[in-house]
């Protein structure tokens, strides 16, 4: 059996080490078992949530590395980096593959969707994106990082604007504070990752990062941005000019290949209670998977439990359908602890 994995995240690394291990210490029903990984990443296998402690991390550009490809390689699963995935046929069991600029084919007998989300561009924003950074990768977070320093090497702390007080941009925001360097949160709704907090909380947050230096603006409709000379300006119903925008308003899964490939999608890609898709051979895990109840878990305890679930269900070791397990979130940012539990 060839499993095939699209995504190196937390989803995908998770489940092939899960699988691999399974399969060498456990009966595999299905025979040997060939694991193949496929991303688009260069750098390794990284933790996605310490991007956004990206700026008082002076290391963080290895630090953040929890294993080369090479490391995974040695373990007994195939890893194709830098590569694309532009289209699964469902009916021959193939993708189409362009790596090194060149196309190529990789059939599967099993195909796990991992591929996590990409940042969410509003639509009025996207006419403007070469104005301002997303938060998403590590390549975003080596751009963010790049920008600074030159700034930095000519004596000038940046102003930030960060567009979004949701966990990503108060958390982008806090840690820029703390390096020293000015920012202002524009947030469209009247308190803080609301989403996430109970009110009082907000408040809370709200004061911490004020304390830190951080300028939060509520009630903001931010309609566009502008180059100006060196700077860019947000406008609102005014505009304000800063050396660096950062657009930190959520992510939305992706959904884009499964959706060519007639795979049942809406926010996610629907999936059942065995992390199943409308097609028997194709699976989804970690941000993109929509269960029947409508949620998505984009959160690392439920993420890695969906991952080893579906390993022990592909050898044969779990017949019960996946649960999610009891979790919670919290904010990384400096000097806040919530009074009351996260929404999840």
């Amino acid at each position: 059996m060839h499993i095939v994995i699209i995504g190196s995240g937390i989803a995908g690394v998770s489940f092939a080490e899960k699988c691999r291990a399974l399969s060498a210490d456990a009966q595999d029903l299905c025979g040997a078992t060939e694991i193949t990984l496929v991303t688009y990443e260069h750098d390794g296998y990284y933790s996605r949530p310490l991007l956004s402690r990206g700026f008082t991390k002076t290391d963080i550009e290895s630090s953040i590395i929890l294993k080369n490809f090479d490391k995974i390689r040695d373990n007994g699963i195939n890893v194709i980096s830098g590569a694309e995935v532009l289209a699964i046929d469902r009916h021959a069991k193939l993708l189409t593959l362009n790596s090194v600029s060149q196309e190529k084919s990789l059939s599967y007998d099993k195909l796990i969707l991992a591929q996590g989300s990409e940042a969410f561009i509003p639509p009025p924003f996207k006419a403007f994106a070469g104005l301002f950074f997303c938060l998403n990768s590590l390549s975003d977070l080596k751009a963010m990082r790049a920008f600074r320093q030159k700034m930095l090497n000519q004596n000038h702390k940046p102003h930030w604007a960060v567009i979004g007080g949701g966990l990503i941009g108060c958390e982008v925001a806090s840690d820029l504070a703390v390096s020293g360097d000015k920012v202002t949160v524009f947030h469209a709704m009247d308190r803080l990752m609301e989403r996430q907090l109970a009110s009082e909380d907000s408040g809370l947050l709200m004061n911490v990062l004020q304390n830190s230096g951080v300028t939060v603006l509520l009630n903001q409709n931010v309609r566009s941005f502008a180059k100006c000379n060196e700077k860019v300006s947000v406008q609102t119903d005014r505009s304000t000019e800063f050396d660096g925008v950062i657009v930190a308003c959520g992510f939305k899964p992706r959904t884009e290949l499964a959706q060519k490939a007639g795979l049942n999608v809406t926010r996610g890609i629907k999936v059942n209670w065995f992390l199943q898709t409308n097609d028997d051979a194709i699976y989804a895990l970690g941000d993109v998977a929509e269960l029947p109840s409508g949620k998505l878990y984009a959160y690392i305890l439920p993420i890695r439990n969906q991952a080893n679930w579906l390993a022990s269900f592909m050898m044969g070791l779990e017949q019960a359908p996946w649960t999610a397990p009891t979790f919670s979130s919290k904010a990384k940012v400096h000097g806040f602890e919530a009074v009351h539990p996260y929404t999840v």
